[in-house]
C-alpha cells in the first residue's frame, strides 16, 4: 500500500494560517496535523510526520526573551531538517529555517507590505513555481529579513527591490519563502486586520485599500 503522506504545520498565531496550502494538502489527499504555537500545544515527534511547514508571524526570530519558545522551535526545525524531512518555511518560517541554519536574521533596511514584483534569481525556482516568466507579483507583509545559511547547498531562488533574500533552497528538501505565496483574498484580509500597525509611511509600504484593490 503506499504510505500517506502527513503534514504538520506550526502556526503562531491565529489569523495566519495555511490559506491556500491546506486545499493542496487535500487536493493531495494528505494527512494535516498542526501545532498551534499560540495555545501552548507540544510539538510532534519526528516520526509523526513527513512534510513541515512553518507558518508566518509578528514577531522576531530574535526575541527569545520575549517569545522564549522560539528557541525550541528552531532547534525543532533543525532536528527535522537534519531527518530529511520536507520543509517549508513562510515569512517568519522563512527566518526560522535561516536561523536554524546559522544565518543571521534582523530588520530590513526598508519594510515590504503589499503586493511586490519578485525577480527569480536561479532557473530552479521557475521550475519549482512552473513559471516561464522572470518575475510574479507575490504578497509582502515583513520587516526583518535573513542572511543566506553559510552552507553548502543554499541556493537563493528570488529577490525584490526591497530585500534581496526572497526564497532560498537548501539541498533538495528545504524551501524559505519571505513572502506569502499561500496567500487567499480571506488569508489576506485577515493579516490586514491584525496587522494595522504596518501601515506607516515607507517607500515599501502600500495602502490598506491599494492592497486590497490589487491582486
Amino acid at each position: 500500500m503506499e504510505k500517506i503522506c502527513t503534514v504538520h504545520y506550526i502556526q503562531h498565531v491565529p489569523y495566519e494560517g495555511l490559506g491556500y496550502i491546506e486545499k493542496w494538502v487535500k487536493e493531495k489527499e494528505y494527512n494535516l496535523s498542526v501545532t498551534k504555537i499560540y495555545e501552548d500545544q507540544i510539538l510532534p515527534d519526528m516520526s509523526q510526520f513527513d512534510m513541515l511547514v512553518v507558518m508566518g508571524g509578528p514577531m522576531g526570530v530574535y526575541e527569545e526573551d520575549k517569545y522564549p519558545w522560539l528557541k525550541k522551535e528552531k532547534a525543532f526545525v533543525l532536528q527535522a531538517i537534519e531527518a530529511g524531512k520536507t520543509v517549508i518555511g513562510i515569512c517568519l518560517g522563512a527566518q526560522l529555517i535561516a536561523s536554524a541554519l546559522g544565518a543571521d536574521v534582523y530588520p530590513n533596511k526598508e519594510k515590504e507590505i503589499g503586493w511586490w514584483p519578485v525577480a527569480f534569481t536561479d532557473s530552479v525556482a521557475q521550475e519549482l513555481f512552473d513559471s516561464k516568466e522572470k518575475y510574479f507579483v507575490a504578497f509582502q507583509w515583513h520587516g526583518d529579513t535573513f542572511d543566506l545559511p553559510p552552507l553548502d547547498g543554499v541556493r537563493l531562488l528570488a529577490s525584490s527591490e526591497a530585500c534581496t533574500n526572497q526564497a532560498f533552497l537548501y539541498k533538495e528538501n528545504v524551501l524559505a519563502l519571505q513572502f506569502h505565496f499561500e496567500v487567499t483574498e480571506e488569508s489576506r484580509d485577515d493579516i490586514i486586520v491584525n496587522g494595522k500597525s504596518a501601515f506607516t509611511e515607507g517607500k515599501y509600504i502600500q495602502t490598506e485599500e491599494y492592497i486590497r484593490n490589487n491582486v
